[in-house]
C-alpha cells in the first residue's frame, strides 16, 4: 500500500470514528499517569504499566480497524513487507484512532522508527524538573508502545517497541523504534492457550 493510499484510508476511517474532545482525552490520560506515579515507586514500573495497558488496547484495535474498514467498503491489502506494515500503522492506524499521522523512517529491513510531531496524550504536560534524573526515565506516552506491540501481535508480528526520543524530554520529535523479533505462526496468541 502506498503512503498516499494509507493516508487516504486513514482520513476516511477518521471520518467514521466517534470523536472525543482532545483536551478531555489528554487530561484523562494525565490523571491516569498521575495515579501510576502515586502507586508505583520507580519510573521503570510506571513505564511497564503504561506499556501493559497499551498492549491490552492494541490487541483490540485491530478488530476495530478491520471492522471500520469493512463498513467503509475499504480494502486493506495484506502487507508483504515491514515497510508496508509501518506505513499502514503510521498513516492509517494513527490517523484513525488519534487523528494524527506519523512519519516512517526505516532503520533496516527488520526495524523502523515512527516520528510523531503532534502527541495528543501530551497536551498540557510538563514533566517536573526538581527531582533531576527520576523524570528523565519516564516515558509519559509509553502507552503507544504497548498499543503498537499488541496490534502487531494480532497480525502475527512479534515486535519490541521503545521510545528513543520524547518531546517532553527536550527532543525535537517523539520517536518510537519498532523492531521485528519474529513472524508468528497463524493461530491463537499466548494468552488464549490452554494450561
Amino acid at each position: 500500500m502506498s503512503k498516499s493510499a494509507a493516508a487516504a484510508n486513514g482520513h476516511t476511517l477518521w471520518q467514521k470514528m466517534p470523536k472525543a474532545n482532545a483536551e478531555l482525552f489528554a487530561l484523562t490520560y494525565g490523571t491516569l499517569v498521575t495515579e501510576l506515579v502515586r502507586d508505583y515507586e520507580t519510573t521503570e514500573e510506571i513505564n511497564e504499566q503504561l506499556e501493559k495497558m497499551g498492549y491490552s488496547i492494541g490487541v483490540r484495535c485491530v478488530d476495530e480497524f478491520l471492522a471500520k474498514a469493512d463498513q467503509a467498503n475499504m480494502v486493506i491489502p495484506q502487507c508483504r513487507a515491514l515497510q508496508e506494515t509501518a506505513e499502514v500503522l503510521a498513516k492509517t492506524g494513527f490517523r484513525m484512532f488519534l487523528g494524527i499521522s506519523a512519519e516512517v523512517q526505516m532503520v533496516n529491513e527488520s526495524s523502523f522508527s515512527l516520528l510523531i510531531y503532534e502527541n495528543p496524550l501530551a497536551l498540557f504536560v510538563e514533566l517536573p524538573q526538581e527531582e533531576g534524573d527520576k523524570w528523565k526515565a519516564l516515558k509519559y506516552s509509553n502507552l503507544y508502545c504497548g498499543i503498537i506491540r499488541g496490534a502487531l501481535e494480532q497480525v502475527n508480528l512479534r515486535v519490541e517497541c521503545k521510545f528513543v526520543k520524547d518531546i517532553l524530554q527536550g527532543d525535537d520529535a517523539n520517536e518510537i523504534r519498532v523492531e521485528l523479533k519474529e513472524v508468528l505462526a497463524d493461530g491463537a496468541g499466548d494468552e488464549y492457550k490452554e494450561e
